[in-house]
This record gives structure tokens, C-alpha cells and sequence, in this order.
């Protein structure tokens, strides 16, 4: 059995001179809204959900970026509302958010 029940990484990578990165389109601020959603839903910590920051990914042409693991589901996403889904779903009830799949 997994440490954690689902281990998410959220592509925090900043890269300079303007290149595309996940940073630039919200990565950080994805960060910070799942990490406090996971703390305040009391769904943080062993056996349940880990949010870890990532450097890059590989996939910053669709930042930004998520991965969610055991499952190894990849998910892009705009906003906070699209990372509540993501939580609410996947984390919380076990489905996969296919509309933000990648």
C-alpha cells in the first residue's frame, strides 16, 4: 500500500526570458490553492493526500500541470474551480475529471 492514498504534483517551474512554462499560467497559485484546500478539507497527510510542488514536468505547452499519482493521471487546468474539481472528484471521490485529462 502507497504512503499517501493520492500524491499530487503541481509544476511550480519558472523558467526565464518569457519560455513557456506552467509557472507563468498559474502553477504557483494552483499550488497554493490545492495545498490549503487538502489542509482545511482535513484530507492531508499519511494515507490520505499529499500536494507536493514540481519543477517542470515536460508538458508546458499545456500548463499548466498536474499529476496525480498512483494513478498517473495528468490533468491541465485554467482556475481555482478547475482544481476544486480535480479535488472534489478525483481526490475525494475516486473519479477521474476526464474533461481536464490529459
Amino acid at each position: 500500500m502507497s504512503y499517501f492514498q493520492h500524491h499530487v504534483f503541481i509544476c511550480t517551474n519558472q523558467r526565464e526570458n518569457g519560455e513557456s512554462c506552467c509557472n507563468n499560467v498559474g502553477g504557483s497559485n494552483a499550488f497554493a490553492y490545492a495545498k490549503d484546500r487538502i489542509g482545511a478539507l482535513k484530507k492531508n497527510g499519511p494515507g490520505a493526500v499529499r500536494i507536493n510542488k514540481a519543477g517542470c514536468l515536460g508538458r508546458c505547452d499545456q500548463g499548466p500541470v498536474m499529476v496525480v499519482y498512483p494513478e498517473e493521471t495528468w490533468y491541465g487546468f485554467v482556475d481555482n474551480e478547475d482544481v476544486e474539481e480535480i479535488i472534489q472528484e478525483h481526490l475525494i471521490n475516486g473519479r477521474v475529471v476526464e474533461r481536464l485529462k490529459l
